[in-house]
């Protein structure tokens, strides 16, 4: 008798690259191990094993990623590309396993491995390709953009060197090369295939063609190439994935073998480092000629190699140009990329044969342009010569962009010959400069502020005459930053806490953070909260002893400044109040003082001196009061060296008090006040950038405010400020001074600081004395707040409820409905089918 055959089940394959249950993320784990990286676990070091994760983390991200571009290649659908010279991305690991709902189970099985996924991804590398706020607002931006499925691409340089690491010497700010590259990069991918040409310098060549047409040549003398790197960057609980593409300078012959033949070998590679210098470094020094040159080459590379590549994209699925601002916003993000207006035109007219009318229209109806500050030596000037030296058919096309837009303002205000020199694309009131936020502003279909304050003063003061002949041009729309690197990611107690007691919908919506609002009210909820707080403040003072050897009190109060170290963001003002306690104590050792611990952190610009004076005075203010038997414990003052966007995650959590103290009427918007507030931190500032949308949201009985106004700092300097007044009506801001200037916190240098202290009482430009005593008396008022440490918690439960505004979410949505007009495209990824590839043909595609 012949047996039964064995019944039939259905058997439920999971792939190793797309699966995610714990086993087949183990085994994926393991595979990667051995087969990508080479390597038994018993020789694999740390890195070994970050790089095995960051691939089985990669492989699920490229799935969905993959059927991004494919959704977008069928549906045709109008893009946003954001071009800028910073992306500060931030270590990708930790965020994209936030993304994919996968940070738990990832964590679970690690720990089955017995290994600690905290550590691991702690020992990413991070990609320093920013300076601060315009960076990281640029990765916030890409975050939302795949959050909220809108398609977008990021277009920036790939460089080999990012900003600087900071070390701290003798109190100095010490700058070293930033070897992110040094172990490779996971995330990326190398799109040799879509290379391009960039030329610089030569001279251009003009006449008629065959049909009769005139026509310009351009001869360069120097070509490069640029190749694309891709990062894809994953939304938060969808499959949609932006792609951030990064250029990396090459050259075109990288090695003449003749020349090393002839003996010359140091000339036989000229080319390769002439031509990859462009993408070596994040900001050279541009104080001299060689490196504003440097940096223009940079600016013109990135967006040169951009928009030809958009404009390949398009001609894949369109026949002509005609239609391209229909199918592209392209957003300048603030002066670095506005060549692109002149390159566009080049490309247009001089490669596609377009007309000038045409290619005009097009062009501003494809440009936007931010505007992101209020300091003139931060609005790019190139002068004349090097223009010409460098891109000389770009000039051509600059001096006729600039006569049709002067006919346009004659037009409008006819006599008015001082507004035309005000407007000119060209600044002829000495040396020539091209002015490129006018070339910006002149080609850009919409320009925006990024807070209410700072939109103001761009219609008002910055760019008036272009809000006169364009009234309805220029428009707001207030930064914001992405929860989930900056709450979920950074802070997973006050993640889980908020979780468990409103769901997690707020972290794709972030306005239902007001269903904490109620919750401030029940005492339980705010000792909760406070234990949250406390955990992440012990968190960050076991980092500080172990990496600074400093040891401070949870228990008291984390007074925070971290920023780019500038004055008018005036650190300065705060260590004036420091050393104003510690001459309290010093005249009464035993006054009742609120325990607060000053952690300061942030990089000065290399060439910029009196930024990194103040380095050198916050240290020396440390050195001083951290050994003092006076003070003991009642002050504390930390500077973290080589700030950054990793070793930020364990800051933001930890402050109770945010110092957001510029000068008002200096600040864009600020992008660190809103990730303090949201992490249910007080801020202590003026009515500066987006603190006075802060206020307006989280409630003035919450914000602590001093200072001038925007308008009362111009009135006061128009009626001829005169600091030394401050200096001599105020006892405790002379002692404080006096105190800097006697060399007891530069071990008896009498000269060291006098730089600082002649700056303040002679010149002080950002007015720090005549904020002082607003500033003093609003910090007295936080050391009397704090010490009702119920009602604190409340005030900082409302702060955290109130952020919904400052959601980067909320800034993408604004930039969709009133600028770029996209919407947004649902990407599905398929789940893995075994059968997928059964019976699949190929194509062998043409060499």
């Amino acid at each position: 008798m012949k047996s039964k055959p064995a019944p039939k089940h259905s058997i439920s394959i999971e792939d190793d690259r797309t699966g995610t249950d714990i086993e087949t993320l183990k085994r994926a784990f393991l595979d990667n191990l051995f087969y990508v990286q080479g390597k038994f676990p018993e020789f694999a070091t740390r890195n070994d094993y970050y790089l095995s994760l960051a691939y089985v983390v990669r492989d699920r991200l490229l799935h969905r990623w993959l059927n991004t571009i494919k959704t977008y290649s069928e549906k045709h659908c109008r893009k946003v590309s954001y071009l800028s010279a910073e992306f500060l991305m931030g270590p990708h690991l930790g965020n994209n396993l936030i993304n994919m709902g996968l940070y738990d189970q990832m964590k679970k099985a690690m720990n089955e491995l017995g290994l600690n996924l905290e550590e691991l991804i702690d020992q990413e590398e991070e990609p320093g390709l920013g300076n601060g706020g315009l960076g990281r607002l640029a990765a916030c931006f890409l975050d939302s953009l795949a959050t909220l499925n809108i398609p977008a691409f990021g277009f920036g340089i790939r460089y080999e060197y990012g900003i600087f690491e900071q070390e701290i010497r003798d109190g100095w700010q010490v700058e070293k090369e930033d070897k992110w590259l040094k172990y490779g990069n996971p995330w990326e991918i190398a799109r040799v295939e879509n290379t391009f040409e960039v030329k610089f310098g030569g001279y251009t060549e003009s006449g008629y063609d065959e049909h009769g047409k005139y026509r310009v040549t351009w001869i360069p003398a120097k070509v490069v190439k640029g190749i694309p790197y891709d990062t894809p960057v994953l939304g938060y609980d969808t499959d949609t994935a932006a792609t951030l593409r990064l250029w990396q300078a090459e050259a075109f012959e990288p090695f003449d073998f003749q020349t090393f033949n002839m003996g010359d070998f140091y000339g036989a590679v000229d080319e390769k480092v002439m031509s990859e210098n462009i993408t070596k470094v994040l900001y050279p020094n541009d104080e001299q000629i060689s490196g504003k040159q440097l940096r223009l080459e940079q600016q013109y590379f990135f967006v040169s190699c951009t928009l030809q590549d958009l404009i390949r994209y398009h001609l894949l699925f369109n026949k002509n140009l005609d239609n391209f601002h229909k199918k592209n916003a392209i957003q300048l993000n603030d002066t670095h990329p506005s060549i692109a207006v002149a390159d566009f035109m080049r490309l247009l007219i001089d490669i596609h044969g377009m007309s000038w009318d045409q290619a005009w229209a097009i062009t501003q109806s494809s440009f936007n342009y931010t505007n992101h500050t209020l300091l003139p030596e931060a609005l790019e000037k190139w002068p004349i010569g090097l223009m010409h030296e460098l891109l000389p058919r770009h000039m051509e096309i600059i001096y006729e962009i600039n006569h049709h837009f002067l006919e346009k303002v004659r037009q409008s205000f006819p006599g008015d010959e001082a507004r035309i020199t005000r407007m000119s694309i060209i600044d002829e009131t000495g040396e020539k400069y091209v002015r490129m936020a006018h070339l910006a502003c002149v080609g850009s279909n919409r320009i925006n502020g990024v807070a209410a304050l700072h939109t103001k003063l761009i219609r008002e003061e910055l760019l008036k005459d272009f809000n006169d002949l364009w009234p309805d041009k220029i428009l707001n729309v207030t930064n914001g930053v992405t929860p989930r690197r900056w709450v979920v990611l950074n802070n997973p107690q006050l993640t889980e806490l908020i979780t468990d007691n409103i769901g997690s919908g707020w972290i794709r919506d972030l306005d239902q953070l007001k269903k904490l609002e109620p919750l401030a009210e029940d005492a339980n909820f705010r000792k909760l909260w406070r234990k949250s707080k406390l955990s992440v403040k012990s968190e960050l003072a076991t980092t500080i002893e172990k990496n600074l050897g400093i040891r401070v009190d949870p228990g008291s109060m984390f007074d925070i400044q971290v920023k780019r170290i500038h004055e008018y963001k005036r650190q300065h003002l705060n260590v004036l109040h420091i050393i104003t306690l510690f001459n309290r104590i010093k005249e009464n050792p035993e006054i009742d003082m609120v325990p607060r611990t000053f952690i300061f952190g942030g990089k000065a610009a290399p060439g910029y001196f009196m930024a990194k004076l103040i380095i050198k005075l916050i240290n020396g203010v440390k050195e001083v009061i951290n050994s003092d038997q006076d003070v003991k414990d009642r002050l504390k003052v930390v500077f973290i060296p080589d700030y950054s966007v990793k070793n930020s995650q364990h800051v933001y959590p930890a402050a109770d008090l945010s110092e957001q103290i510029s000068t008002a009427g200096k600040e864009a918007s600020g992008t660190g006040n809103m990730k303090f507030s949201m992490n249910g931190a007080l801020t202590i500032g003026t009515l500066d950038g987006a603190n006075i949308e802060i206020r307006e949201e989280v409630g003035e009985e919450n914000f602590f405010l001093f200072g001038l106004t925007a308008d009362e700092v111009k009135e006061k300097r128009s009626a001829g400020y005169l600091p030394f007044d401050h200096y001599h009506s105020d006892p405790e801001l002379k002692k404080a001074l006096d105190l800097i200037a006697s060399g007891y916190f530069s071990e008896g240098n009498h000269h060291l600081f006098q730089p600082l202290t002649d700056s303040l009482l002679y010149y002080d430009h950002y007015m720090l004395l005549a904020d002082y005593q607003s500033y003093i008396e609003c910090q007295d008022r936080v050391s009397a707040a704090y010490r009702n440490i119920d009602n604190w918690t409340r005030m900082s439960i409302l702060n955290t409820a109130r952020t919904g505004k400052f959601s980067s979410d909320r800034s993408i949505l604004d930039y969709t409905r009133e600028i770029w007009k996209t919407d947004p495209v649902k990407v599905e990824a398929p789940p893995y089918h075994p059968d997928y590839l059964k019976n699949k043909k190929f194509r062998m595609p043409d060499k």
